[in-house]
C-alpha cells in the first residue's frame, strides 16, 4: 500500500501478519538520525572471496524492502523451500498471475546460501532466491534465462537478532531485481510460510546526505566518476529536478577538511559537508538547494534513490553499504 507521500509499499497479503514486528527494541546506533556511524571497506572475511561470487550484485538496480523476522526458517531446508516455492509459482501461473498473458515459460526456482556475505560471525548468512525461465518449446539443453533475483541479508544486524526468540531468523534487508509480478508472488509465499511482513524501504534525504558524505570519503582504485546529487524542487506546476555534479577530487578534498576521525562520520560533519556544497551552488546559480529535496546520490561506490533503489558499483565497499541499509531496514521494523 502506498502512503500519503508515496514512500512506503507493502506486498499483498491475505491475512494480517503481526508476529515479527513485536520483537526488537531501539538501540543507540539505529534510527533515522544517529550521532555517528562507522564505514569501512570489506572485512577480512571477504578479502579472499572470488569477485565472481558477488559480481552479479554489482551494477544492477536493486529495490529495497525491510522484512520482519522469519518464523520457523531453517537454512538446512533451502532445497525444500525451492521446491515449495516452485509449486506455489506453478499454482499462481494457472491463475494467470505468474507471467505475462500469452507467455508460456517453465520457471525454475533456486534457493541458495551466500555464507560469506555478512559483516560478523553473529550475522545470518545471506539467502539468495533466483527464478530462471526456459520455453517448453525450446530444446531440452537450451540455456536457462535468469528472470528474477532476490536476496535476504543482515550485515551487522545482530542488534535485532539478540532480541528475538530462537525460532526466528533475522534477515531484515531484502533486495530485488526483476519484474514486480514475481516479487509479489515470492513475497506472498514467504509471508504465508514464515509469518513475516515485507515493506518497501524508502531512503530519506537525511540518509541520502549520509551516503553522499560516506561514499565521497572512500578510496577507489580506478578513476572515480563525478559525485552527482539530484534535487527535486517542490511546489511547482511541473516537476523540476536539479542535477549537481562535483568532481570526485574536489568532493574528496572538501570532505577531508571536514572529517575529523578517519573511518567515523558524525552528523555534524555531514551537515557541514552538505552546507558547503549548498553554499557553492548558491554562489554560482543563486539557488537555495536547502529549499529543495535531495532525491538521489550517485558516486563511484554506489548510487541510491529516495524510492529505495540502490546500485552497487564497488565490491570492496559492498558490506559497508549493506551495513547502512541493514540499519535502515531494522529501524523501520522496530
Amino acid at each position: 500500500m502506498e502512503s500519503a507521500d508515496g514512500a512506503v509499499w507493502t506486498l499483498p497479503s491475505t491475512r494480517r501478519l503481526s508476529r515479527g514486528p513485536l520483537f526488537g527494541r531501539a538501540h543507540g546506533r539505529l534510527g533515522l538520525s544517529p550521532s555517528s556511524r562507522l564505514f569501512q571497506p570489506a572485512p577480512r572475511s571477504l578479502e579472499n572471496i572470488d569477485p565472481q561470487r558477488t559480481a552479479f550484485l554489482l551494477r544492477k538496480r536493486w529495490t529495497l524492502y525491510s522484512v520482519t523476522p522469519l518464523y520457523g526458517f531453517s537454512s538446512a531446508r533451502l532445497r525444500d523451500y525451492a521446491r515449495m516455492l516452485s509449486a506455489f509459482i506453478a499454482a499462481e501461473k494457472q491463475k494467470g498471475l505468474a507471467v505475462e498473458v500469452g507467455v508460456e515459460l517453465d520457471i525454475k526456482v533456486a534457493v541458495s546460501s551466500l555464507p560469506d556475505l555478512k559483516g560478523s560471525d553473529q550475522d545470518q548468512a545471506a539467502i539468495l532466491v533466483q527464478l530462471s525461465s526456459r520455453s517448453p518449446a525450446s530444446l531440452k539443453n537450451s540455456e536457462e534465462k535468469l528472470v528474477w533475483s532476490g536476496w535476504f541479508c543482515s550485515v551487522i544486524g545482530d542488534a535485532l537478532s539478540q532480541d528475538v526468540p530462537h525460532d526466528f531468523t533475522c534477515l531484515p534487508l531484502f533486495l530485488v531485481n526483476g519484474a514486480e509480478s514475481y516479487t509479489s508472488i515470492v513475497g506472498s509465499w514467504f509471508q504465508k510460510t514464515f509469518d513475516c511482513c515485507f515493506r518497501r524501504l524508502a531512503i530519506s534525504p537525511l540518509n541520502l546526505s549520509w551516503m553522499a558524505a560516506m561514499w565521497t570519503g572512500c578510496k577507489v582504485d580506478k578513476t572515480a566518476s563525478a559525485m552527482e546529487l539530484v534535487f527535486s524542487a517542490p511546489c511547482l506546476p511541473q516537476p523540476l529536478d536539479i542535477s549537481y555534479a562535483i568532481h570526485p577530487e574536489d568532493a574528496k578534498a572538501l570532505w577531508d577538511t571536514v572529517q575529523k576521525t578517519p573511518g567515523e562520520i558524525t552528523q555534524e560533519e555531514v551537515d557541514i559537508f552538505m552546507d558547503c556544497l549548498y553554499s557553492h551552488f548558491h554562489r554560482h546559480f543563486k539557488i537555495h538547494l536547502s529549499a529543495t529535496k535531495l532525491v538521489k546520490v550517485s558516486t563511484a561506490i554506489a548510487s541510491a534513490h529516495c524510492d529505495g533503489i540502490i546500485k552497487f558499483l564497488q565490491s570492496q565497499y559492498l558490506t559497508g553499504v549493506l551495513m547502512l541499509l541493514t540499519e535502515l531496514a531494522i529501524s523501520q521494523i522496530q
